[in-house]
């Protein structure tokens, strides 16, 4: 082993190491890729992560442009700066791949999710339910006598709440789009 590699997670004080250091710590970054819409595109960008090992947090995909059969890909992710560099780089050497955005990075971006989420509850647990639906501005989209279900949207920290929240009073089941994300300004 050489006397220049360090194990992970060490850290050097000495005054003769001079090379800057990067961070190890995790960050999450919202990625937009512009794609041709055409047959195998996903799965060669899925598979750009799955096979280095890069988790994805949230997935969506839909055509943006009919006419020009383009469609727009939002992944969340976590990693270290250097890796998410190298993500975003892979990413815009996939030959259908047309841009690649690091929203996180780009400047302030606005992120939305929609959510469902299935409360089974009676009682005193249904009318917080109802409660809590209200502050958060989610909205009855189904009720039964012993169930509701309730779609909210907002960014995932909101949604991460009302889940919180609901868990107690009888959360049964919950359904989520993942993340939707665009650049603010122009």
């Amino acid at each position: 082993m050489s006397a220049l590699k360090i194990k992970k997670g060490s850290t050097s004080h000495s005054a003769y190491n001079l090379r800057p250091t990067f961070s190890d710590t995790e960050e999450r970054h919202t990625l937009a890729v512009l794609v041709e819409n055409e047959p195998g595109v996903l799965a060669r960008v899925i598979g750009l992560f799955s096979g280095r090992g890069y988790n994805i947090e949230s997935l969506t995909v839909a055509e943006v442009d009919h006419t020009g059969h383009l469609s727009r890909i939002t992944i969340v992710t976590k990693g270290t700066p250097q890796v998410i560099n190298q993500i975003t780089a892979q990413l815009g050497r996939i030959v259908t791949v047309r841009e690649v955005q690091d929203l996180t990075v780009a400047g302030p971006s606005v992120e939305r999710e929609l959510a469902m989420f299935k409360v089974v509850a009676s009682g005193e647990k249904r009318v917080e339910a109802l409660r809590l639906a209200d502050i958060f501005r989610a909205n009855v989209v189904d009720s039964t006598l012993g169930s509701f279900i309730f779609e909210i949207t907002g960014n995932p920290e909101k949604v991460d709440a009302f889940a919180d929240l609901m868990r107690p009073l009888g959360l049964s089941e919950m359904a989520r789009t993942g993340v939707a994300a665009l650049l603010r300004g122009e």
